[in-house]
């Protein structure tokens, strides 16, 4: 006979954040902010912050802001992706610096410049020369440059020339771009906030009730534990559909998602590393999925830098990487079954893609490097594993699923209970997704003050088209705020 002892009652708090990753981070910044007399609880299941997708070997960590990732931009004559991205990633580089200014962040220990590339072989030089006009006709792309001279590509990107036969090659490169450590942010974030964060919680299931109140279990290092809320955002990256499943929200009834996991090749040589300052992106693969386009890293964490090249598909049913492989099939029930049996027979493209990635060996995974790379060294690079990814499927207008690329914010009728479905760009836009987020589930606040307080902590929140000056005043201030070398200093 089992005896179970009753459940820990945590005393009842105004906002519970499931998940300390970069999303409740940003979340439970804000909250401080404006309500700093409120009540907020963050439960983490492992013992420190931002250990999934936040962390820095599990992401690309770019700072996507559509400077080089050219997957925003399939059709070179439509920019409005790309634009899109780059005007929230600017927001969010705001709300950034607005804390570094009040002393709240250390900048030096997540944020540095680098230059953001992308680079093309043979046929797609033109797509890019392309893509490079229409970007230019916006000023949120006014500094980004293009070249098809083989010398210049090698200025910007020695190691991608070095060695490298003669043949047709284009780049792009915007001096602006950033490298993120999402980990350390999240952690930045958190210590200011003044949320309580309580690690060694995993959350098993929430509970609404018709009194405005939700009710989130689960089980902690003292046993089990329960905890009453005005309203609960669910951060918790792969699984933030099951958890909105179970809180039995209508609004995801028939989503789904596919796991999609990663690893990297990883360089530490220091000879090697200090002759490569930027980010270089490819053209994806046919069939691949967002977050599988090819690219080359200059990646700092912890005070050291190093280089990073992928990503290669990997296959687990985990949906995080310290999940269970029965994660995917508990998100499976008779209402999405559909959705997601559907999404993967229409895309056979993405399901070739990883079976042939999941087939590749040691040497066909150097041989990818070696196209961005030639002189690479084996003896210089290894195999990390990066986190795992699920991919959004959403019901399509049809009767199958639509793979989505990006993030989607979820808020309950009630508006109760929120949660981030989906992966990138999601932390790189997660300033301007969390104040959607305070405007849908807390609309009177934010009518009576919260509009204006966080207007004036990111200036440019109400600005609807981007100027050429608008872009280079913010781009200079939170350059300041956050202690930004110029491009040039920094190579």
């Amino acid at each position: 006979m089992r005896i179970r002892t009753a459940a820990v009652d945590l005393p009842d708090a105004d906002v519970v954040l499931v998940g300390a990753g970069i999303m409740s981070a940003t979340l439970a910044s804000m909250l401080g902010h404006l309500e700093p007399e409120w009540s907020v609880v963050v439960l983490e299941a492992a013992d420190r912050a931002a250990t999934e997708s936040s962390d820095p070997w599990n992401n690309a960590g770019t700072g996507h802001s559509g400077f080089c990732e050219l997957n925003y931009m399939p059709d070179p004559e439509d920019s409005a992706k790309a634009e899109s991205i780059a005007a929230q990633f600017l927001l969010t580089r705001e709300w950034w610096a607005h804390l570094a200014a009040a002393g709240g962040l250390d900048p030096a220990s997540f944020i540095h410049t680098t230059g953001h590339l992308s680079v093309v072989f043979d046929g797609d030089t033109d797509y890019l020369r392309r893509r490079h006009a229409t970007l230019r006709r916006s000023p949120l792309f006014d500094r980004l440059e293009f070249t098809d001279d083989p010398a210049t590509v090698g200025a910007w990107a020695p190691l991608v020339t070095d060695g490298r036969a003669p043949g047709p090659i284009a780049a792009t490169r915007h001096p602006d771009g950033t490298d993120v450590d999402f980990g350390a942010l999240s952690t930045g974030l958190l210590e200011t906030s003044g949320a309580e964060v309580l690690f060694g919680h995993r959350v098993r299931r929430i509970a609404r009730d018709a009194h405005g109140r939700s009710t989130v279990t689960g089980r902690g290092r003292a046993g089990r534990f329960r905890i009453r809320a005005r309203h609960v955002f669910v951060g918790a990256g792969g699984q933030a559909l099951r958890q909105l499943q179970k809180a039995k929200l209508d609004e995801v009834s028939r989503y789904g998602v596919l796991p999609v996991g990663a690893a990297f090749l990883r360089c530490d040589a220091p000879e090697v590393v200090a002759r490569h300052d930027g980010k270089v992106y490819g053209q994806a693969p046919i069939g691949a999925p967002p977050m599988s386009v090819p690219h080359l890293d200059r990646r700092t964490v912890r005070g050291r830098d190093h280089l990073m090249f992928g990503p290669y598909a990997t296959f687990s049913t985990r949906l995080l990487k310290g999940g269970h492989l029965w994660d995917f099939f508990a998100t499976l029930h008779p209402r999405n079954l559909w959705t997601v049996m559907s999404a993967a027979a229409t895309n056979l493209d993405l399901v070739r893609y990883l079976v042939s990635e999941l087939l590749a060996g040691r040497a066909k995974r150097f041989a990818q490097l070696q196209r961005y790379l030639p002189e690479a060294r084996d003896a210089d690079w290894t195999l990390v594993h990066a986190g795992q990814r699920a991919q959004l499927v959403t019901p399509g207008p049809g009767v199958a699923g639509v793979l989505q690329q990006g993030t989607e914010l979820i808020v309950s009728a009630d508006r109760q209970v929120s949660g981030l479905l989906g992966a990138s760009p999601g932390a790189s836009t997660a300033v301007p997704i969390m104040i959607d987020l305070l405007r849908r589930a807390f609309p009177a606040e934010w009518s009576q003050r919260w509009a204006e307080d966080l207007h004036a902590a990111v200036p440019d929140l109400r600005v609807e088209e981007w100027t050429h000056d608008d872009v280079r005043r913010a781009t200079a201030e939170t350059a300041r705020a956050l202690r930004l070398r110029p491009p040039a200093e920094h190579r």
